[in-house]
């Protein structure tokens, strides 16, 4: 019998004005949303998700790893709707990383992580941190294909580009990941905003230090910002004890802290004893759930004003202009915001991905927050093209629309086909046929009498019979690229 202690934090940060990440911590399923798409369709995204997830995961007849898969997939379809109901919400998604106590084909429990995006699971077990899930990311991929180091991906001009989210598509892939538990295991589920900040050597360290898991979340936060805070920040820290550490069952009331006890199979190795609790907290949930959402943090306190009645002194014509101009900065703002998003997904572009030709919607490196996102990966590779259009693909040829795009591609493979059919034979290796004037020899027609045997005259070398072979280079064509109209 195990049972499993859950600590959360969450924070806007110093850079955005609004936090578009959204955790969850229920009965034995906690996850972690980074909403994007804007200024409130992040939100929506990201809360959508979260609800989704939670309401198809109890409504499951099994906890299995495979319903956990079919929740996820079901919030991406609620995502997805949402975003084609209302025009202002197009092309909204969020990331996800779940963590969930599923049940076994043998009736014992595990747990299982389900990952679509940036956001990240990390395990830490015996002193270790592992990272769990892998980035569905574009400058994960260059890392993949060893373009760039781990060091590079940081300061990329495209870090932020994804090429899998959730609720961008009606049907999506999912990472799921099958766990091994160990008593006195520590997972950690967070937003790509910890990771941007902070590295795994300090994550470990605030790990191993704080026994605590809702005190080692807060510091995780408080790190984060005070490295830069540039994102949202979310940390959701899981133990996994067993039954008779820190004296028995906990119990406590709603907060960022809870506990409850888990059926989970899982035998001890030797060297993971189990990590020792704080104090056991006096209380009780009435709904027996075994968390639930974390408090907000506390604000900074604001000084009191000097004089407190000092508005209501003012005018109520100043009170009605000052609304007037604020409302007019932001429509002004708002229409900036709506135009700056049409401008960064109304193209496409043609580049190179994994290796393969690829067309991603939005525009090369992105604009602001508004990252581009993969349209769809064909299946040829850099050497279906000419050698020259490398740079080309290698920095995006935008394109208007997406057929267009396509057109392109066909264009530049049609091209390559082309010039490797201009080639000659003999510069393809085939042997050349020698020319003969004797090799066409005139036969005389039957009946006909044969002409007098005649002396063969010396050939002539007069240069103006000698015709020029041409060069593989003087013969080759190439076909100007270019946008179909």
């Amino acid at each position: 019998m195990s049972k499993l202690l859950v600590g959360s934090a969450t924070d806007v940060g110093l850079v955005r004005s609004n936090n578009q990440d959204q955790l969850l911590v229920a009965d034995g399923l906690y996850a972690v949303a980074d909403g994007m798409g804007g200024h409130a369709a992040g939100e929506v995204a990201s809360a959508t998700a979260v609800r989704a997830l939670e309401a198809a995961f109890e409504a499951s007849d099994e906890r299995s790893a495979d319903a956990l898969r079919n929740a996820v997939m079901a919030a991406n379809r609620a995502v997805w709707e949402q975003a084609q109901a209302h025009r202002g919400m197009h092309g909204m998604g969020t990331t996800l990383v779940a963590l969930a106590v599923v049940e076994r084909q043998d009736s014992t429990r595990a747990l299982a992580i389900a990952h679509i995006g940036d956001s990240r699971a990390y395990l830490y077990r015996q002193g270790e941190l592992t990272q769990l899930t892998v980035d569905h990311s574009y400058v994960q991929e260059l890392i993949d294909d060893g373009q760039i180091s781990q060091a590079q991906a940081a300061v990329h001009p495209q870090r932020h580009v994804l090429t899998r989210a959730l609720g961008v598509e009606p049907v999506v892939d999912v990472d799921l990941i099958p766990l091994e538990p160990r008593h006195g295991d520590r997972y950690l589920l967070c937003s790509d905003g910890l990771p941007r900040e902070v590295s795994d050597e300090e994550i470990a360290g605030v790990l191993g230090s704080e026994q605590d898991p809702s005190t080692a979340a807060n510091k995780l936060v408080e790190l984060a910002i005070s490295h830069g805070g540039s994102d949202n920040i979310t940390v959701v820290v899981v133990d996994l004890l067993a039954n008779g550490a820190g004296g028995g069952v906990i119990t406590m009331p709603a907060s960022s802290r809870t506990a409850a006890t888990l059926p989970l199979n899982i035998e001890d190795k030797e060297g993971s004893g189990d990590r020792a609790t704080g104090p056991p907290l006096a209380g009780h949930q009435p709904s027996g759930a075994l968390a639930v959402a974390a408090p907000p943090r506390p604000r900074r306190p604001r000084p009191a004003s000097a004089h407190p009645y000092e508005l209501r002194q003012r005018p109520t014509l100043f009170t009605w202009r000052l609304a007037s101009f604020v409302a007019a900065i932001c429509v002004l703002v708002g229409g900036c915001i709506g135009a700056l998003a049409w401008y960064a997904r109304s193209t496409y572009f043609v580049t190179i991905s994994r290796g393969k030709i690829a067309i991603f919607q939005g525009r090369p490196g992105g604009v602001l927050w508004f990252g581009p996102t993969l349209a769809e990966r064909t299946p040829y590779t850099a050497s279906s093209v000419l050698p020259y259009r490398m740079v080309q693909l290698r920095s995006g040829q935008v394109e208007p629309s997406l057929s267009q795009a396509r057109t392109f591609i066909r264009n530049l493979i049609a091209e390559k086909v082309e010039a490797d059919n201009a080639v000659p034979a003999s510069a393809r290796g085939a042997p050349r046929r020698a020319r003969s004037s004797s090799s066409k020899a005139k036969v005389p027609k039957q009946g006909a009498k044969a002409a007098p045997p005649t002396t063969a005259a010396p050939p002539k070398t007069s240069a103006s019979r000698v015709k020029p072979v041409a060069t593989s280079a003087s013969t080759t064509t190439t076909k100007q690229g270019g946008t179909a109209p």
